[in-house]
């Protein structure tokens, strides 16, 4: 991993140390432009660190520091993830500007920077997430084409495989057990879906974020057979 000094200056104190790892794209036309950005003090973001298409890693905040990356955030409980986390910008130019796969260099400098964080944090699998997970009403990043399954099969967060399960499609309007099973089902994975019975916004916004995680093949909010299965899989693996 080649590992280059790029301080900002957009950090503030924590209070405790970081117990997620949160991965982003940079949504930006290039490295460079997400570089300065995260570096100006006028933009207030910054993140831990930045990943290059080439595989460079850019150091911006030190780890002991709460970097701004995440915003208003959810993950299992915590409401402030920039606290409890270390932000990683991947450089894409995401679904604005051109959205595409993410090189196979970018991708082991990812997977060599999540174990040399781990080797100093204790960060369980299930809290590493996505912006989209945390923020899913604001979010879509890394998205759809980030190899999730790649990265937990190095060892470093989750995935699973589950035969679809059987039953009628939820969707926007559905109302019902079958939709508080599910929010329930969200909400003890970690996303902040208060069961209410009614399959709203929220709820689709969520649906489609899991998606962008764990079901890619399809993101259109609508919890299908597939969507539900694995999160019932996911949620037993975790215990």
């Amino acid at each position: 991993m080649i590992l280059i000094e790029a301080p900002s200056p957009n950090f503030d104190a924590r209070i405790a140390p970081p117990e997620m790892i949160v991965l982003h794209y940079t949504g930006m036309q290039t490295g460079e432009a997400a570089l300065a950005r995260l570096r100006d003090p006028e933009a207030k973001v910054s993140a831990h660190y930045m990943v290059e298409e080439d595989g460079r890693v850019f150091r911006l905040v030190p780890e002991e520091r709460r970097a701004w990356h995440a915003g208003r955030s959810y993950w299992r409980g915590r409401r402030d993830v920039n606290s409890a986390s270390v932000g990683i910008e991947i450089v894409n130019p995401g679904h604005e500007f051109g959205y595409r796969p993410f090189p196979d260099a970018q991708i082991a400098a990812v997977i060599e920077l999540a174990a040399d964080i781990r080797s100093r944090w204790q960060v369980a699998d299930v809290d590493i997430v996505g912006h989209a997970d945390v923020a899913p009403e604001r979010k879509e990043d890394p998205g759809e084409l980030f190899p999730w399954r790649r990265l937990a099969e190095a060892g470093h967060g989750l995935w699973v495989e589950a035969a679809p399960a059987p039953g009628e499609a939820l969707q926007p309007g559905d109302d019902g057990t079958g939709v508080f099973a599910l929010q329930a089902g969200f909400t003890r994975l970690g996303y902040d879906s208060p069961p209410s019975g009614q399959f709203d916004a929220p709820t689709a916004a969520i649906v489609r974020a899991f998606q962008r995680h764990w079901r890619q093949a399809r993101v259109d909010g609508i919890a299908d057979g597939e969507t539900r299965a694995q999160l019932i899989a996911l949620l037993r693996k975790i215990g």
